[in-house]
């Protein structure tokens, strides 16, 4: 008697893992992300160092330079910043708040987005005209202008012992609402495409209410371009909270990002500290590059146009 494949085994076998197997760089781009979020989730286990804990930082071992530079240690593979932080620590951790940030305002962004798309797409008329229109508003400021407005009112609104504790929700919810747009007129089209299939029109006939038909019929079958549109936004969301950072508005000194990281570094630059900025650049050009990489090559592998 046969056994019909494991799960695993008709995973390894599927198109899209033998399309992954045809593309060199989307395989390499995978492998780097899956490093760099293993090293960011387990910094705690894997960090040489606690950098963000006073009682063990050491002052005297402040500027050291790289292990393999003159004058550094090999205690700190990637020397350490104007605090004694071991820069190689900060930038797990680093990674670990930039990740988090991104992936919870794409999280945002989608929720939005597909919520406003799916409600203007089934209902049509002076909703669709009304939820579109506010979208080609938001389309016309830059995100990251966006972004500033929403955290200058958080900012005044909020008492300021309350405003560096809720600093990280502050700029998810920057971010997330600023690129709620393009997850909207997505599924928009996919809804209007959807609602006049005959499954659609058959679960009308049969009574089943809209809300049910709308979120366990036509929302699945509106899915895939978001999850292309997810990859993609999220190297734009994590590069746009090291924007944030990098002038001030992201990110506090207690919860240092990527961004926040470049720009304490920067601080330090021309003094001849440059491994405090450069390094933690590094790791954001990498983890952008590679999140993009990879989100290019699933665009394609998921085009039907291209198979």
């Amino acid at each position: 008697m046969s056994r019909s494949p494991s799960f695993l085994r008709r995973s390894l076998d599927s198109d899209l893992v033998w399309r992954l197997r045809q593309a060199p760089a989307a395989v390499l781009s995978a492998c780097v992300l899956v490093v760099m979020v293993v090293c960011a989730v387990a910094a705690p286990l894997i960090a040489p160092h606690t950098p963000f804990d006073p009682g063990t930082l050491n002052l005297m071992d402040s500027r050291l330079p790289p292990a393999w530079v003159q004058g550094g240690s090999a205690t700190y593979l990637l020397g350490t910043d104007e605090q004694g932080r071991d820069v190689l620590s900060t930038i797990f951790y680093g990674m670990r708040i930039s990740l988090a940030v991104g992936v919870a305002a794409v999280l945002l962004s989608v929720v939005i987005g597909v919520t406003l798309g799916l409600i203007a797409g089934w209902f049509g008329g002076w909703v669709d005209t009304l939820i579109m229109r506010l979208g080609d508003v938001q389309l016309s400021f830059p995100t990251i202008m966006i972004a500033f407005f929403i955290d200058g009112i958080a900012k005044a609104v909020m008492p300021p012992d309350l405003n560096q504790a809720t600093r990280f929700y502050v700029v998810i919810l920057a971010i997330g609402v600023a690129d709620w747009v393009q997850f909207a007129r997505t599924v928009r089209a996919a809804t209007m495409i959807e609602k006049n299939r005959d499954y659609a029109a058959a679960a009308r006939l049969s009574r089943v209410p809209g809300i049910r038909i709308l979120f366990t019929h036509v929302l699945p079958n509106t899915l895939g371009p978001v999850i292309i549109l997810a990859t993609l936004g999220l190297g734009v969301a994590i590069l746009t909270e090291a924007i944030l950072s990098f002038l001030g508005l992201g990110m506090p000194p207690t919860q240092p990002s990527l961004g926040a990281l470049i720009r304490v570094g920067n601080d330090l630059l021309l003094s001849g500290e440059w491994w405090i900025s450069m390094f933690p650049g590094l790791a954001l050009v990498l983890l952008v590059l590679s999140v993009n990489i990879f989100g290019d090559w699933l665009r394609d592998a998921l085009n039907p146009r291209l198979k």
